[in-house]
């Protein structure tokens, strides 16, 4: 008997962690390409900050339960690939309990990277105050460089977006600091909810 996601039952593939945050109308309760790239983008940036950002991520589903969903690498990858900026873009929407299973991952994570979250992004805030490039900061530099490698590595260069950021590394340092911003957000007080609450702004049938 197969184990795939599909073949699991509807409980399985929705513990009640999940029932923590709202379910939007959306059609079809699929979500949309922007939401599903800034999961995605999210979790990259994640992985910018923490070389064993994979195995974190998948001890993270085993300690919330969530399993049914994601049980391995493969189905993580799956779920990212919705992403429609990826090269291995599969075109298949995320329900709402796997993008939540996402979300989750990744405020849980940012929670624990939190102390050098805050250190890059004061880092990046004296750079600025001394009007000196936030590459020129060691640490700054190292996040830079991950997320860039990961960015470009990933991503479609025919994705308009993308060829942008492609075009332009100090844009695509830019990204990677708004991305730091947003995990410090969704690490906050309250940060899961409003995070996936800002998800749906403008998305909302």
């Amino acid at each position: 008997m197969s184990d795939s996601p599909a073949s699991l039952t509807p409980e399985a593939l929705d513990p009640l962690i999940l029932k923590t945050l709202p379910d939007f109308p959306l059609s079809g309760q699929r979500c949309v390409n922007r939401i599903q790239q800034r999961l995605d983008l999210l979790l990259l940036a994640i992985e910018a900050l923490d070389v064993g950002a994979a195995e974190q991520f998948l001890e993270l589903a085993r300690q919330l339960g969530l399993q049914g969903i994601i049980r391995h690498r493969i189905d993580l990858w799956r779920l990212r690939c919705a992403n429609p900026w990826r090269r291995s873009y599969t075109r298949t929407p995320l329900t709402l309990p796997q993008a939540k299973t996402l979300l989750f991952l990744g405020h849980y994570r940012a929670k624990q990277l939190t102390v050098p979250i805050r250190q890059l992004l004061l880092a990046e805030q004296q750079m600025r105050e001394k009007n000196l490039p936030v590459s020129a900061n060691f640490l700054l530099s190292n996040y830079l460089e991950q997320f860039q490698s990961h960015f470009q590595s990933r991503m479609n260069p025919r994705r308009a977006k993308v060829s942008v950021y492609l075009a332009s590394e100090e844009d695509l340092h830019n990204f990677a600091l708004v991305l730091l911003k947003q995990l410090l957000f969704c690490a906050g007080a309250a940060g899961l909810q409003r995070f996936w609450v800002s998800l749906f702004d403008g998305e909302v049938l």
